[in-house]
């Protein structure tokens, strides 16, 4: 980011904290969550050194070459899942903005463009005792992350490979940012999962996940997969490791 803090809060139109270099927007969110950070306030970071993703795995994002940021969010406890699903369809729209072809989303968090990852969403709720304090949205997208010589060149993939041309990361920030405002607005209504529902690669494929095998036939409103294996029964699922055991499409 070329822009100063104060500038920042500007064009951004909320709160901001920018960091050069962090180790987790997650979790310095959390910390100014704590400290009473209002809703809305969001975390950017030039560099994420040990940035998370779902199931604990590790996200470094190169300076300067990723859009690492974690929003603060206060949302009531029925509405969790939505913010995922908020979002991942503000990233769609993001990579669609930026003229990407051959965008959806890989339930449940994941934005592909041309079948590799783009970016990835990790949400995760604050609680104290019993009572949630608040959430926070992480947003991960490679923007100029080189995967060329890397062993993930066959499954992810930065915008700027996609289409072929220079982003600048600000726009980028304030573009993705008003999206998730919009799909925020709407969270609890039936438009944010009618959305994301109909954004999905995943549903009327056969997939493995855990020690299920199906067609992921459906989404439950909470986000959940619902797959039917070989004898008819099925099977709800929050999270796991998704495989798709074919690209043909059930009929």
């Amino acid at each position: 980011m070329t822009l100063s803090q104060t500038q920042l809060e500007k064009v951004l139109a909320r709160p901001v904290r920018y960091f050069d270099q962090v180790d987790s927007t997650n979790d310095t969110a959390k910390a100014w969550l704590a400290g009473g950070a209002p809703e809305g306030a969001v975390v950017i970071a030039g560099e994420q050194k040990r940035g998370r993703g779902r199931h604990g795995r590790s996200w470094h994002s190169p300076p300067g070459a990723a859009l690492a940021l974690s929003l603060i969010l206060k949302p009531p406890e029925a509405l969790l899942p939505r913010l995922n699903m908020a979002a991942t369809l503000s990233v769609y729209d993001l990579a669609q903005a930026c003229g990407c072809e051959n965008v959806c989303i890989k339930w449940p968090n994941d934005i592909l463009v041309d079948s590799k990852k783009a970016s990835g969403v990790l949400t995760e709720a604050v609680w104290e005792g019993g009572n949630l304090v608040g959430a926070i949205v992480g947003i991960g997208v490679n923007v100029r992350v080189d995967f060329s010589r890397s062993a993930l060149s066959v499954s992810a993939i930065s915008l700027e490979d996609a289409v072929k041309g220079r982003l600048e990361r600000v726009w980028l920030t304030a573009y993705l940012l008003s999206r998730f405002d919009h799909w925020h607005s709407l969270i609890a209504t039936a438009a944010v999962f009618r959305e994301w529902r109909d954004r999905l690669n995943t549903l009327n494929q056969t997939v493995a996940i855990d020690n299920v095998k199906g067609v992921a036939f459906d989404v439950s409103p909470e986000g959940a997969l619902l797959i039917r294996d070989a004898k008819g029964r099925v099977h709800q699922t929050r999270a796991g490791d998704l495989a798709v055991s074919s690209r043909e499409k059930v009929r």
